[in-house]
């Protein structure tokens, strides 16, 4: 609700913005051609996650997990990390704060083992494994479109990837070394493993995994990625229309996501026409030199922690005037806002899940570890970048 509150209060602001001058009307215009695929998107991945969660895909790749593991929490917490990795990857940052976390909980508890380890792996990850594809993160998929301008051509999922895959492994590297070393006698103890629940639903488990595995190629095809996450939403809907209609509701649309993605735009946008962009100019350097991309990186990961990953993405898009430099700034937002709690919404879903839950994790436990888990990551992830 709060989300929501501060989304539709943004929106106000950015109406009046438009009806005072202050955002052109052709800038509004040109800002809503480049904005509502990218919304559609989110609508329809929010959508086919929580169909695919709810016909019990995630479950049941977390209960086949820990029989797989044999008993070594090491193991299990190693396929979580790959789970999460590919969750956040393919399906967004939001998908592995909001859904994977929830289902590694209930794994954790049921071989008895301890969840910090697995919690603090889903919230990590799920920020900085965001990097290699587009649609891994909404700031990735506004990037997609700057880079075509910057490069002067069109880029596809792949040649996003070519120009992002170092630091995108070395992003995942950092905090799965810092969780093995913070966590290790918690990964070294061993389980019982324990028999798999019996599925209620066999058709709409194979619906959700055969929508799921069509989309992620989709995904990276190089179609507008809307249009297969869209074509999946529709599939799922459809399954569940005819086999569970009572799954099927108005709130599985993020409609707080939304007003606050939208009035995020609306407001930035029109602090840019009162010269948002050259008062930044100052601060986040020029040129494609090493000295100037740690600069960039390191005032996007503060910028993330001070206000939130988004916001401070889209203040200093402007000054990401080269792939290189482009590519710096998404390291700064999506590694980086690790340190305070609204950094990244991923986080605030991450905690709400834990609470939910009962499991307790303090915020200024959180802080902590992300104090050392961010500029480890955002300065290791930057230099993969320069030399690679």
């Amino acid at each position: 609700m709060r989300t929501a509150i501060i989304g539709a209060g943004l929106i106000a602001l950015g109406v009046v913005a438009l009806f005072t001058g202050i955002l052109p009307a052709d800038e509004a215009i040109t800002l809503w051609e480049r904005v509502w695929p990218i919304l559609l998107f989110v609508v329809a991945m929010t959508i086919v996650t929580e169909l695919a969660s709810e016909a019990g895909l995630f479950s049941w790749i977390a209960e086949h997990s820990t029989r797989w593991a044999r008993g070594r929490t090491w193991l299990l917490w190693l396929i979580v990390v790959v789970l999460a990795v590919a969750s956040t990857v393919f399906l967004s940052l939001d998908t592995t704060a909001v859904l994977l976390t929830p289902v590694v909980i209930v794994m954790a508890r049921h071989v008895g083992v301890s969840v910090l380890p697995f919690a603090f792996t889903t919230v990590l990850l799920a920020n900085t494994a965001s990097l290699l594809l587009p649609v891994s993160n909404l700031t990735n998929l506004l990037a997609e479109s700057h880079l075509a301008s910057v490069s002067g051509h069109p880029v596809s999922p792949g040649g996003f990837a070519a120009l992002t895959w170092a630091p995108a492994l070395v992003a995942v590297i950092v905090p799965v070394i810092v969780v093995a070393v913070g966590f290790r006698r918690d990964l070294f103890a061993r389980y019982a493993p324990q028999q798999t629940a019996r599925i209620e639903e066999p058709t709409l488990l194979i619906a959700s995994a055969v929508a799921v595995s069509v989309l992620l190629p989709g995904l990276v095809s190089g179609l507008p990625v809307w249009i297969p996450a869209s074509a999946a939403a529709v599939a799922l809907i459809v399954a569940f229309a005819i086999s569970r209609p009572s799954a099927l509701r108005i709130g599985m649309v993020p409609w707080p996501l939304l007003l606050l993605t939208g009035g995020l735009f609306l407001v930035l946008e029109a602090a840019h026409t009162l010269g948002l962009g050259a008062a930044l100019a100052h601060i986040a350097g020029s040129g494609d030199g090493a000295g100037s991309l740690f600069q960039l990186a390191g005032v996007g990961a503060a910028g993330a922690n001070l206000a939130n990953n988004l916001p401070a993405y889209l203040a200093l898009e402007p000054v990401a005037d080269s792939p290189l430099r482009l590519i710096a700034l998404l390291i700064g937002v999506n590694a980086g806002p690790l340190i305070t709690p609204w950094a990244s919404l991923a986080t605030l879903l991450w905690h709400d899940r834990l609470r939910s839950m009962d499991v307790d994790i303090r915020w200024s436990r959180y802080m902590v570890i992300g104090a050392i888990v961010a500029p480890l990551t955002v300065g290791a992830a930057t230099a993969a970048l320069i030399l690679l």
